[in-house]
């Protein structure tokens, strides 16, 4: 358990909170140029999110004013930690891990501010940020112990074997993937992902997250992966991964999920290959009792991937496409963007649950135009490929 907060240090974080917040900007790009000189820690973080106006950046500064502006109430921030946590789970950061960060912070504050920064100053901010790491490693931890203990769940990395390797468009592909050792696997909460750390050449580590795009099955895992542009990882798996290779992967996790108890009607809204999340949901209660209508948005139909499955599967299912071509408005898909406020018309706002995936800017669109519609915070529930901090609604 996390040792309390002293007085001393809690006044010290509020009066230097504001400081640190006009020089977050430049605080935090100092930080990663000091965390990302250690090899071991490198390979955990997604280099491509490193650049100049990185969102992931922005959403760690961000993450930083918020602890300190809640300093002695952290427990409003509980949400976001949760998100933390598990995506720290995903890609198997540890306690070792944890003094890199903290030296890099400090760092960052001592370089940045200067004189300013007492030792008084950066002992209180070390306190603070030790109280935040401890209280992530608990619950790291309780996360990695729950999977492990499930039955076909594991510690750490285990060994998969792809299977079946299937072009859904030009750009999306799935993989299907069986542990090497035969026995079962943890059946996963339909909207999860997995973790892996992949060696595209001897010597290089990469660690990425892709959501799980079946059904739980105890048997085997699906993900389906767009070629994004200059994607070092995405244009590896399209381009030279095949049948028989074997990869390393992490016990599903994610707080996004469908638990289909108590609830009486499901609206899944994807755009792009957001649509991964919401194939496991959909064949996992599709066609059941509980009604679910579903919404995909893309470019057209040459770009819209697993569409019979979700027409399958839905009570109701609806496809925009914002540059269709002739043949996609015969076949009866609406031209355009979704608007939130339509989508309330189509469902009940009253008692739906709203599950929303894809690209940052479409997900923000969507969570505020439902809060818009009065829909309850409670129930809209959304996941996105990005940093753990990053704000959507």
């Amino acid at each position: 358990m996390a040792k309390p907060l002293s007085e001393e240090t809690l006044a010290i974080i509020e009066a230097t909170a504001p400081v640190v917040a006009q020089n977050v900007d430049q605080i935090v790009p100092v930080m990663y140029r000091r965390l990302l000189a250690a090899p071991e820690i490198r390979a955990l973080f997604n280099m491509s999110h490193q650049h100049g106006n990185s969102p992931q950046h922005k959403a760690l500064a961000g993450a930083l004013v918020a602890y300190a502006t809640h300093i002695r109430n952290p427990g409003v921030l509980i949400d976001a930690l949760e998100r933390i946590a598990q995506k720290h789970v995903g890609l198997q950061i540890l306690p070792e891990h944890y003094p890199h960060v903290g030296n890099a912070l400090l760092g960052a504050v001592a370089e940045v501010l200067g004189e300013a920064a007492t030792p008084e100053i950066l002992n209180a901010w070390g306190e603070a940020y030790w109280f935040l790491a401890d209280t992530l490693i608990a619950r790291e931890e309780q996360i990695y112990a729950g999977s492990e203990k499930q039955d076909g769940g594991w510690r750490g990395w285990r060994r998969f074997r792809i299977d079946a390797k299937v072009a859904e468009t030009s750009e999306i592909t799935s993989f299907t993937l069986t542990p090497v050792d035969g026995l079962p696997v943890l059946k996963h909460r339909p909207g999860q992902y997995l973790s892996f750390r992949f060696t595209p050449v001897e010597g290089e580590e990469y660690r990425r997250n892709y959501s799980i795009s079946s059904a739980p099955d105890g048997v085997s895992y699906r993900i389906t992966v767009k070629r994004e542009p200059g994607g070092r990882i995405s244009n590896w798996l399209h381009d030279s991964v095949e049948i028989g290779e074997e990869i390393d992967v992490a016990a599903p996790a994610g707080e996004f999920f469908l638990d289909p108890t108590d609830k009486q009607e499901i609206v899944l809204l994807s755009g792009g290959v957001g649509l991964t999340p919401m194939m496991s949901m959909l064949e996992s209660y599709g066609g059941g009792d509980l009604r679910m209508v579903y919404v995909h948005a893309t470019q057209n139909g040459h770009h819209h991937a697993m569409r019979d499955a979700s027409r399958l599967k839905a009570h109701e299912s609806h496809v925009f496409y914002e540059t269709p071509e002739e043949s996609d408005v015969a076949d009866g898909v609406h031209a355009g963007r979704v608007d939130p406020s339509w989508l309330v018309q189509i469902s009940n706002p009253a008692t739906a649950d709203y599950f929303v995936c894809g690209p940052t800017g479409f997900m923000q669109e969507m969570v505020k135009g439902l809060k818009a519609a009065n829909v309850p915070e409670t129930r809209i529930h959304y996941e996105f490929f990005g940093p753990a901090t990053a704000q959507i609604g």
